[in-house]
């Protein structure tokens, strides 16, 4: 038995590039529920910017292209979110499933259309994907011993997206916590009649908070299609965005706390694809099927209550209706 085997390099830069599209869309759910808004449309929104950033990069040759149409789908559905629950007070949790459901069907009935291919979009490559980019000095250190492999292998060679999602988890708890709109922000979520007492919109800060989620939601599906992947396949989010929620609850709504939970869950998906570190590290062999269903398994036993009681925003999935 070798349990430091689980530590193996090539399962912890994986760990990374799979808790990226989790950690983007954690911390959108975390905008939206902050401000009192439940989302659970953030599968579909993840999987409408996979879509729509694909087929935009597959045409065009250009990623960046790709980016901006999958920001823009997703925040088309969020503003669709934000309508449907704030503006017409709507059942937020309703909503989120139409949004899974219309972005399930939406992306491979237009994806069929555009290409014949199945419902799938056809390869990227070159310029039509996001490429790693070598950290400053990563060949000249990777042979320092332990400091250079793991500056070598985990940290350096990443896509764009992967480095922005990380460094969006300081950004994140800076404005949520130092900032006068993060304050607005946690305030409508806990007390709207407070807030709107205080002279500030409450509708126009959960709007703000929903198109928060949408930029972040089409960047973590842009780089599934884009950078993580090379190309639009049917459903190819695969429960990322119940798993990012789960994420956010075990988090109990903290953006480093997210973070951590994050990279928990992009580990359990990294070691699923190398069995053979599992077998090593325990002495026995796992059924893959098993391996593959652990982030899923977790997401159940968090939802379920099994980590702690999680309280989440007071004013959480109530439409504020104002007091005349």
């Amino acid at each position: 038995m070798d349990i430091f085997a689980l530590l193996d390099l090539s399962v912890l830069d994986s760990t990374v590039r799979l808790a990226t599209p989790l950690l983007l869309a954690c911390l959108a759910g975390l905008f939206s529920e902050r401000a009192g808004i439940f989302d659970i449309g953030l599968e579909g929104k993840m999987l409408a910017a996979a879509f729509f950033s694909a087929a935009i990069a597959a045409t065009s040759g250009n990623v960046w292209y790709g980016l901006l149409a999958g920001i823009a789908s997703s925040l088309a559905l969020a503003g669709l979110h934000g309508l449907a629950s704030i503006t017409f007070r709507g059942n937020q949790l309703i909503s989120g499933v139409a949004i899974n459901f219309l972005a399930a069907g939406m992306t491979v009935l237009i994806a069929q259309n555009m290409f014949r291919q199945g419902g799938r979009t056809p390869s990227l490559i070159g310029e039509g994907r996001f490429e790693g980019i070598p950290l400053p000095f990563a060949e000249a250190l990777r042979d320092v011993p332990v400091i250079g492999p793991v500056y070598y292998e985990v940290i350096s060679g990443h896509s764009i997206l992967v480095y922005l999602a990380f460094a969006l988890v300081p950004l994140t708890w800076w404005v949520l916590y130092r900032t006068r709109f993060g304050l607005r922000l946690r305030a409508v979520g806990e007390n709207p009649a407070a807030v709107d007492t205080a002279g500030v919109s409450v509708i126009g800060l959960r709007f703000a908070a929903v198109a928060i989620c949408g930029v972040l939601c089409g960047i973590a599906g842009a780089y599934l299609a884009t950078g993580l992947q090379a190309g639009f396949v049917k459903d190819m989010t695969a429960g990322r965005g119940f798993i990012a929620l789960a994420a956010l609850i075990f988090a109990k709504w903290r953006p480093w706390h997210a973070l951590s939970a994050t990279l928990l869950f992009g580990y359990l998906q990294a070691i699923a694809l190398r069995p053979d570190i599992i077998e090593s590290a325990l002495g026995f062999k796992v059924q893959v099927q098993l391996l593959d269903a652990l982030p899923y398994i977790l997401t159940v036993v968090i939802l379920a209550g099994f980590v702690g009681k999680a309280i989440p925003p007071k004013a959480g999935g109530e439409p504020y209706v104002k007091e005349r």
